[in-house]
């Protein structure tokens, strides 16, 4: 499934930080384009490197890079789908705290997994986790106008966010623990995906200082 948007929200003011956010990720990508490998190994956490206290600096940079198109495009997406509203509902300032501090806590998360590992690591989806948790005890009976594909089918139906955020978070638990079983130090970093929707879970609604905006009325 492909999240497209909240329908049932309208925005009292347009999502700024939500579009810095999104204009340093393809920053970010452009100069891995330009200069590759080392750039992307320079800028990405090494969770060994931050359990000896070396290369901090890289728990910030590596939560605007990408290991792929792929992989930049499905995080923008799920990113501009639930970010709005919330930074809506936090003010921008709040939201870009919120935000970074989420991004922060999902790749703690993943090295208390894996401290040891030399993997780099890399990439937005802890901090968007943050904000789908979030959007999930905020709005939970929004609907999100979703890309669904069954099989060769494909249609487009507006699936309440209570079940569309909470199918991901369980699909997110299911695989980390899989992965742990399967003794697995690479590959998509599970782990800062739940531990970065626990905090929006826990935290979301204590950055909210102004009403959010109201449901629409739909007949």
């Amino acid at each position: 499934m492909i999240p497209l948007g909240d329908i049932d929200r309208k925005l009292l003011r347009p999502p700024i930080a939500t579009g810095v956010i999104i204009a340093l990720n393809l920053y970010a990508f452009v100069l891995e384009f330009l200069f590759g490998a080392p750039f992307i190994l320079r800028w990405s956490y090494i969770p060994a490197e931050i359990t000896a206290g070396e290369n901090l600096i890289t728990l910030l940079t590596a939560m605007f890079m990408h290991a792929g198109l792929l992989h930049i495009a499905g995080n923008l997406i799920f990113l501009w789908a639930f970010a709005p509203e919330i930074e809506d509902a936090m003010g921008r300032f709040r939201f870009l705290v919120f935000y970074l501090v989420g991004g922060l806590v999902a790749s703690l998360a993943q090295i208390m997994m894996i401290p040891e590992s030399s993997v780099p690591n890399l990439g937005a989806s802890g901090a968007i986790a943050a904000v789908m948790g979030a959007f999930l005890v905020s709005f939970p009976f929004d609907r999100i106008r979703t890309i669904v594909f069954l099989g060769l089918f494909v249609t487009v139906a507006l699936v309440p966010s209570i079940l569309l955020v909470g199918l991901w978070f369980l699909l997110q638990l299911f695989s980390e623990v899989g992965s742990l079983a399967e003794h697995q130090g690479g590959g998509v970093a599970y782990m800062a995906h739940v531990g970065g929707f626990v905090f929006g879970m826990a935290t979301g609604r204590l950055f909210m200082w102004r009403r959010s905006a109201p449901a629409m009325s739909r007949g």
